[in-house]
């Protein structure tokens, strides 16, 4: 124990988490450039358009990750409230205010003096910790369906609701199994979770034939060369990405499919450039990364000190694993498209800057189980 003190004094930053982000970070401002660089040229007359909006962004969520490593994450049990209600206002903001944003016909962004950010990521953190917070103080009755799932719920609709206004069925999902995993491990009864999803069905099912988008994407991920000029259009690419990048990949920057085949290269598909260009070697690479983030945020829920900061780490591992998975899944055709950046390698301030927050965060709760 004395060793572990003695080193998180020398060095207060876990390692075993620092690094693996300041490799993907670092691997994603690479990425970002050769997967960006001709779209950049085409739209705004210069390919480091977005290269140099990322080092930015890199460069803010490092501050935030100091940060918040060095904020004692028990502050946020005081402040729950106000970040719950922060979290609605600027969800609401988006769909009332003169700041919200539309791109591509979804209203999902607040626009203040030039600079853009996502809520509904805002949104995630916020169910983060007051799931954490209320899980562990009604952890003697957690398992009454009044107190250890009604009331999750709510909040968990509030949220959901005001998202899916945006339209942002993916992250309404995404929030909705964030919800069911730490309401899980925090103890409550696997039948009421089970009938949660029983009555939310409906819902599900009703959102998802409510827009013809949305169902023809359903239907070309079942068979995507059925429709390979509109829905399945994506995920080819995507395949021939990874089927042409083979074993060592084409080359860094060498890729085809960014060149206006595969839309928005540097965000959603951005896995599928690394795929080609870095090939299988490159994406293990990649993934054993994620694999040290993702273990080391459990080994730290695992070892906290209370219950209010090991819920918090499995949130925010779980929100990051979840991410990952998506992601990765789209692009490789074993889920329906989505809209989602890949943690720490996507193109994107508002995820890059909390996911690196949030490391801080795990950084924060592992330190204090050895002070």
């Amino acid at each position: 124990m004395g060793k572990i003190k003695r080193h998180t004094a020398s060095f207060p930053y876990d390692p075993r988490l620092l690094f693996p982000v300041l490799f993907l970070t670092g691997i994603g401002i690479v990425m970002v450039y050769s997967a960006s660089s001709a779209l950049a040229l085409e739209r705004f007359g210069s390919d480091y358009y977005f290269v140099k909006k990322q080092a930015v962004f890199a460069l803010a969520g490092i501050v935030m990750l100091v940060v918040f490593r060095h904020t004692p994450y028990r502050i946020f049990r005081a402040s729950i409230y106000p970040i719950l209600i922060l979290a609605v206002l600027l969800l609401i903001a988006v769909q009332i205010s003169p700041f919200g944003h539309s791109v591509g016909g979804a209203k999902r962004w607040l626009k203040v003096f030039g600079f853009s950010f996502q809520p509904s990521e805002t949104a995630r953190f916020a169910m983060i910790i007051y799931l954490a917070y209320s899980i562990s103080k009604k952890q003697d009755k957690i398992k009454d369906f009044s107190i250890g799932f009604i009331p999750h719920i709510i909040v968990l609709g509030l949220f959901a609701g005001l998202i899916a206004m945006q339209p942002d069925f993916g992250s309404v999902m995404i929030l909705c199994a964030l919800t069911w995993i730490m309401l899980f491990i925090g103890g409550v009864r696997v039948s009421h979770l089970a009938s949660g999803i029983l009555v939310l069905s409906p819902f599900v099912i009703f959102f998802l034939m409510s827009a013809e988008y949305r169902l023809k994407r359903l239907v070309s991920f079942l068979d995507p060369w059925k429709y390979p000029s509109d829905e399945g259009y994506q995920i080819i690419h995507s395949l021939m990405a990874f089927g042409t990048g083979g074993l060592w990949g084409r080359g860094l920057g060498e890729g085809c499919q960014k060149l206006f085949y595969l839309p928005e290269p540097h965000t959603d598909f951005i896995f599928s450039v690394i795929g080609e260009e870095l090939g299988l070697w490159g994406v293990f690479i990649i993934l054993g990364f994620y694999f040290i983030i993702l273990w080391r945020g459990i080994s730290i829920s695992k070892t906290s000190k209370d219950l209010f900061g090991s819920f918090i780490a499995v949130g925010l591992t779980a929100a990051i694993a979840l991410q990952v998975s998506i992601n990765m899944g789209v692009a490789l055709g074993l889920l329906p498209t989505k809209g989602l950046t890949l943690p720490f390698l996507s193109y994107g301030g508002t995820s890059l800057v909390i996911n690196m927050a949030c490391i801080g965060i795990l950084m924060n709760i592992g330190a204090s189980r050895v002070s």
